[in-house]
C-alpha cells in the first residue's frame, strides 16, 4: 500500500496547529485539509488550519497561518512555508520528496494509490438491474459503467465490495413480456391466427414487438412443439402456457442481458431476483418488521398535486409512516385490494441485502427515479432500526444523448426503436464507451458524440489518455533495444538515480503523480468515479507538455544516447508514469494500449 504524500504532511500539519492550539477538539483537528494548489507558483500543496481554529484560538486567522508557517517550515522535506490570502498556508516540497514518488510508484506497481480508508466495511454497490425485457440500451450504459466504476474504486480504497444486480422479475412488464414472447411462439410453429386476433388477448395489447424475441419462440417451439398452444395451433388458455413462457423467457432475457455487460466489461458477483425475494417470504416478513414497530396503518392518501387524475379515487390503504424518517407524506405498501406495491417489494430487496450483513447500502438509478429516493431512505432507516446501520445512498445518473454531427442518432433494428448498448460498443469499442460515460458527473446530462469519441485528437479524452500511455510504452520499447531488457524493468528502475528530475515540467508531472492516493480517497470518499477519469486527462496532459518540450530541449529528451544514466533516470519517470495511468484504467474498467493505430 503506498504512502500518501498528503496524508504524511497533513500529519505534519495536525501535529504543528495542536502545539499552537493545545486545546483542539479532536473533531475539529480532524477536519484540517491539505490540498494541492491550483497554480504551482504557490506551491504544492496548502492547508485551512488556520481558518478552522481561529475561533477557537480567538485570534486573527493571518496571525494563526503566521505561526503554523514558520513551524512547518522546519518539517523534514518542507522547502517552503507561506501564509496566504484569509488564513491559508501553501506549503512547498523539497524537490527530492516529489522525486522519491518515482519510486514509490514503481515499488508498488500499479497498487499505488490503494488506501485503506475503507477499513473493510462491506459496501454492496447495486447497479444496472435493467428490467429483464429486452437488450441493454443506452439508457442502462451510463448506470452500469458508474456503478462498475465505483466498485472498483471503493475496492481500491479498502472497502470489501459486493457487485449486485437485482433482477425485477415479478411486475406487470414481465408479465407482458411473457404474452409478448407467447405470440413469438404461435408464429414459429405457424398459428393461423393474426396479430390483431392475439392481441386482444392480452392485457394492455403487445407491449414489446423487437425482433429480439424471434429466437425466444424458436426456441420455445423447439422445446414444446405444440404443446403450449390450444388446439389449431391458436392461443391456449393462460395458465397452461403462461408460467412456463415467463421463466423460459426471462431465463433468455437474462443470458441476453449479460452477454451484454460482459461486452461493457461489468461482471456482478450477485444476481437477485425479486420473484425469489416474494416465493421466500422476505418481503412479507420486512413488511412485519415496520408493523410491529408502529409504522403501518390504514389510511388514505390525499389526492396528488396539481391535475387530479380522472380515475382517482380515495380509498384505504395500509401506509407506511415514511414521513417519520424525512419523506415529505407517507407511503402505500399494499393497494386496496391487498396486493403489494413496487415500494413494498424493494423494501422486501433491501432488507434481504440488509440481512445479509452490508454495512453500507449504494443503489445507482437513473435519473427519472428521483422521486423515489427519498422514500426509499426512509425504509432502509426504519429497517435499520437503532443501530443506524446500513446507511442507503443513492446515485442518480442523468440520460445520455447519442449523437452524430449534432443529430440524434437511432441505430438498432433488432430492438426497435432504441439504441442497444451492444450497437454502441460495436460501434466505438468497449474502452471508449466506459471511459467517455465517466468524463461527466453522474448527474450531469451528457451527450455521446461518436465522432468525437474516435477522433484522435487532444479533445477526445480516451484518445488522450492512451496516446499517453502508448507514448511510454513507446518510449521503454526503445529503451529496451539501447539498454537491454534487464536495464529497464520496474525493479531495476526504481534504484536509478532521480537528481536529474530538475525542470518545471518534469516537477510537475512527478507532482501529479504524487496526488493519485489523495485522488482515489477523495473520489472513494465522495463517491465520484469521474473525478479518476479528471485526474487521467490531467496526468496525461503534464506527460505530453514534457514531450513536446523535449522536442526544442534536448536535455528533456527520454533517450540519452551518451549518458545511460540520464537515460535511466527519465526512463524511470516514464515507467511511473505509464503505472500510474494503468492504476487509473483499472478502476475504470479500461484497458491500456501499447501503441496507437
Amino acid at each position: 500500500m503506498s504512502d500518501s504524500l498528503f496524508v504524511r504532511y497533513l500529519s505534519y500539519v495536525q501535529e504543528a496547529v495542536r502545539r499552537i492550539v493545545p486545546d483542539l477538539p479532536d473533531e475539529v483537528a480532524a477536519r484540517v485539509e491539505l490540498t494541492p494548489t491550483r497554480d504551482a507558483a504557490h506551491g504544492d500543496m496548502a492547508t485551512n488550519a488556520a481558518l478552522l481554529v481561529a475561533k477557537i484560538a480567538r485570534r486573527r486567522p493571518a496571525d494563526i497561518a503566521a505561526e503554523l508557517a514558520a513551524a512547518l517550515v522546519a518539517a523534514p522535506g518542507i522547502a517552503r512555508a507561506e501564509p496566504a490570502g484569509p488564513g491559508f498556508v501553501n506549503l512547498t516540497l523539497d524537490a527530492g520528496v516529489l522525486r522519491s514518488v518515482v519510486s514509490d510508484v514503481l515499488r508498488a506497481g500499479e497498487s499505488y494509490g490503494d488506501a485503506a480508508i475503507g477499513q473493510g466495511v462491506r459496501v454492496n454497490v447495486e447497479y444496472v438491474s435493467a428490467n429483464p425485457t429486452g437488450p441493454m440500451h443506452v439508457g442502462h450504459c451510463r448506470g452500469a459503467v458508474v456503478g462498475d466504476a465505483l466498485a472498483n474504486l471503493l475496492l481500491k480504497a479498502g472497502y470489501d465490495v459486493t457487485k449486485e444486480y437485482y433482477i425485477n422479475d415479478a411486475g406487470a412488464q414481465v408479465s407482458a413480456l411473457a404474452w409478448a414472447a407467447y405470440w413469438r411462439y404461435l408464429q414459429a410453429i405457424g398459428t393461423p391466427m393474426d396479430e390483431d386476433a392475439f392481441a386482444a388477448l392480452v392485457p394492455g395489447g403487445i407491449q414489446y414487438g423487437g425482433d429480439y424475441l424471434v429466437p425466444v419462440g424458436q426456441a420455445l417451439a423447439e422445446l414444446h412443439g405444440t404443446g403450449l398452444a390450444g388446439a389449431g395451433a391458436v392461443a391456449a388458455p393462460v395458465d397452461v402456457w403462461f408460467a412456463t413462457v415467463k421463466s423460459f423467457t426471462v431465463a433468455e432475457m437474462m443470458r441476453m442481458i449479460r452477454e451484454d455487460l460482459e461486452a461493457l466489461g461489468v461482471r456482478h458477483d450477485v444476481f437477485t431476483s425479486e420473484a425469489q425475494i416474494l416465493a421466500d417470504g422476505v418481503t412479507d416478513c420486512a413488511i412485519g418488521r415496520l408493523d410491529a414497530l408502529g409504522l403501518l396503518y390504514e389510511g388514505v392518501l390525499e389526492p396528488p398535486k396539481g391535475k387530479l387524475p380522472d380515475d382517482w379515487e380515495a380509498r384505504p390503504q395500509t401506509l407506511f409512516r415514511s414521513t417519520a424518517f424525512g419523506d415529505d407524506v407517507d407511503r402505500p405498501l399494499r393497494k386496496s385490494d391487498g396486493s403489494n406495491t413496487y415500494f413494498a417489494n424493494d423494501i422486501g430487496y433491501h432488507d434481504d441485502k440488509i440481512r445479509r450483513g452490508a454495512d453500507v447500502l449504494i443503489d445507482v438509478w437513473g435519473a427519472d427515479h428521483g422521486g423515489y429516493v427519498t422514500r426509499m431512505k426512509a425504509a432502509v432507516k426504519a429497517l435499520a432500526g437503532e443501530a443506524g446501520k446500513p446507511d442507503l445512498d443513492v446515485l442518480l445518473c442523468q440520460i445520455v444523448r447519442i449523437v452524430r454531427d449534432g443529430q440524434p442518432v437511432r441505430m438498432s433494428k433488432r430492438a426497435g426503436t432504441f439504441v442497444t448498448l451492444r450497437d454502441l460498443i460495436d460501434e466505438v469499442g468497449r474502452d471508449a464507451v466506459r471511459f467517455t460515460m465517466l468524463t461527466r458527473k453522474a448527474d450531469a446530462q451528457m451527450e455521446f458524440d461518436l465522432d468525437q469519441v474516435v477522433a484522435q485528437t487532444r479533445d477526445n479524452p480516451v484518445f488522450y489518455v492512451q496516446y499517453a500511455h502508448a507514448r511510454c510504452r513507446s518510449v521503454l520499447r526503445a529503451a529496451q533495444e539501447m539498454l537491454g531488457a534487464d536495464a529497464i524493468t520496474p525493479v531495476a528502475l526504481a534504484e536509478a538515480p532521480l537528481d536529474g528530475l530538475e525542470s518545471d515540467a518534469e516537477l510537475a508531472l512527478l507532482r501529479r503523480m504524487a496526488q493519485w492516493p489523495r485522488t482515489i480517497e477523495g473520489a472513494a470518499q465522495a463517491k465520484e468515479p469521474h473525478r479518476v477519469a479528471f485526474y487521467l486527462g490531467e496526468l496525461a496532459a503534464d506527460f505530453h507538455t514534457l514531450w513536446n518540450r523535449g522536442r526544442d530541449d534536448a536535455t528533456l529528451r527520454f533517450l540519452q544516447e551518451d549518458d545511460p544514466q540520464a537515460t535511466r533516470t527519465k526512463l524511470a519517470m516514464v515507467e511511473a508514469t505509464a503505472t500510474v495511468i494503468r492504476s487509473g484504467l483499472a478502476v475504470l474498467g479500461v484497458e491500456p494500449v501499447e501503441e496507437m493505430r
